[in-house]
């Protein structure tokens, strides 16, 4: 039996998974947390990837690994290799001027059709021009831009050599500097971080999406951000669509045509296979129901008792939750606010289900975002942590007005990942085909009068945040 590892270093944590490559069966999983916060020192990715390793089992049977990574995060490099600061994560919304600065300089259009991406708070760009706009001398002395699963890759290679960096397609995608075809746009990177010697900085190789490298007796695949990892764990083929709701919220499908959104909502990312994974994200996802949970003084299971205690609208009760500012739409400065209170609407329960039916109705806007570039959806997979609660799965057909697929829990991130490690060491034009566990279709009746209603609330919000 051949084994193959995959890793998903996510915003809050790290998995280890050990499958068969033959079928992809998970055989061991370990898991280590990362701390809290929107900035973190790498090495607290590389030590909770250690430990996640040592959980799983080590990895001394294991012929190949791959890594699937949180997407954005800025990790620059100094001349010795050396981290010159805390790594500024895809949720860190300081970069919002930066990014409205970047827009504003070549014009949305310009940015949609060169990078298939508008900049907005979380693309690596933006940060860059934060970092030369805020910390000069700091930026002056980057010689190396990495992503999260960059930089773990090339520590995992021991070399520390920086022309050793090496990244996938769809990763470098998010960047806001790779266009649409995969290449560099050292002008977009030069612009970004303010500096003519563009050229000097070394940026990771982009490798093919099955091309493998050494380190030691270990191959490496090229690893994947984590939405394509996700993408490829779960088998989606052109045309599928996955929502997943994790630290953040996202709308993903798999196309062959790259998308060009102006509006900056759509991303047009690449997957893991060479195709393209137009993906709307917000910046809330799973934490908009920690936050109602710790509110109300329950755990998730008493949140879900309480949710599907009320009915569907909540009395009128409308949860619009911005609570970390908001990537789509693009406001990452807002702030979360309810609706529609009065002495009948202000229960527990109605404020549970506020909050279910409030995350759905942001992911629906995401949803009718991706729709815009005339991409057709008629079902979406469901994953995520939040995949779990009863509630998200139940609410979910009332509001988007579609059948619901939800496969069984797994770390699909980090299987997707082990799978592109079993494609490095199998070659061929597609990954391996791997039989996918039976899944559970949620139906219910579609009440657009919820999504409605939101809507109007929202829009409300931000007529009163502009009128300011």
């Amino acid at each position: 039996m051949t084994l193959v590892a995959g890793v998903d270093s996510s915003t809050q944590s790290c998995t280890v998974v050990v499958v068969d490559a033959a079928d992809g069966r998970v055989l061991r999983t370990g898991r280590a947390p990362h701390p809290d916060g929107t900035e973190i020192d790498p090495e607290h990715w590389w030590q909770a990837l250690t430990d996640a390793i040592a959980a799983a089992g080590g990895l001394d049977d294991v012929a190949a690994l791959s890594i699937g990574g949180q997407q954005h995060g800025l990790v620059a490099l100094g001349s010795d290799g050396a981290v010159l600061r805390p790594a500024l994560l895809w949720n860190d919304t300081r970069s919002g001027q930066a990014a409205a600065d970047l827009v504003r300089e070549r014009g949305a259009q310009a940015w949609a059709e060169d990078t298939g991406t508008v900049p907005v708070a979380s693309i690596t760009a933006t940060k860059l021009r934060w970092m030369a706009d805020h910390e000069p001398e700091l930026a002056a002395q980057i010689a190396a831009v990495a992503l999260p699963h960059d930089w773990l890759t090339w520590r995992l290679r021991g070399t520390g050599r920086l022309d050793d960096l090496t990244t996938d397609r769809s990763d470098a995608s998010g960047t806001g500097y790779v266009d649409t075809a995969g290449h560099y746009r050292r002008d977009l990177l030069a612009h970004a971080l303010r500096r003519a010697d563009a050229d000097a900085i070394t940026l990771p190789r982009i490798l093919a999406p099955s091309e493998g490298q050494s380190a030691g007796r270990l191959v490496l695949g090229p690893g994947c951000g984590d939405n394509a990892g996700a993408a490829l764990g779960l088998g989606l083929r052109p045309g599928d669509t996955s929502i997943s709701i994790g630290t953040s919220g996202v709308v993903a499908t798999v196309a062959e045509d790259a998308t060009h959104d102006a509006s900056g909502l759509v991303a047009g990312f690449a997957d893991a296979t060479g195709r393209h994974l137009p993906l709307a994200a917000t910046l809330n996802g799973a934490r908009v129901l920690d936050a109602t949970a710790r509110l109300l003084g329950v755990d998730h299971d008493g949140l879900t008792a309480l949710a599907l205690a009320a009915e569907p609208g909540a009395g009128g009760l409308v949860h619009v939750p911005y609570l970390e500012g908001e990537r789509t739409p693009n406001l990452p400065g807002a702030s979360g606010s309810l609706h529609g209170m009065s002495l009948r609407s202000m229960t527990r329960e109605n404020l549970a289900r506020a909050a279910v039916e409030g995350l759905w109705c942001l992911l629906h806007g995401a949803l009718d975002a991706v729709r815009a570039q005339g991409i057709t959806i008629e079902t979406v997979t469901l994953v995520g942590g939040a995949a779990r609660s009863a509630a998200v799965r139940e609410v979910a057909p009332s509001v988007l007005g579609l059948p619901v697929t939800v496969p069984p829990p797994g770390e699909y991130v980090a299987i997707g990942a082990a799978r592109q490690a079993a494609w490095v060491l199998a070659g061929g034009a597609e990954p391996p085909a791997w039989a996918l566990a039976s899944t559970t279709v949620v139906t219910g009746e579609h009440r657009p009068e919820i999504a409605d209603r939101y809507r109007a609330s929202a829009a409300a919000y931000v007529q009163r945040v502009e009128e300011r």
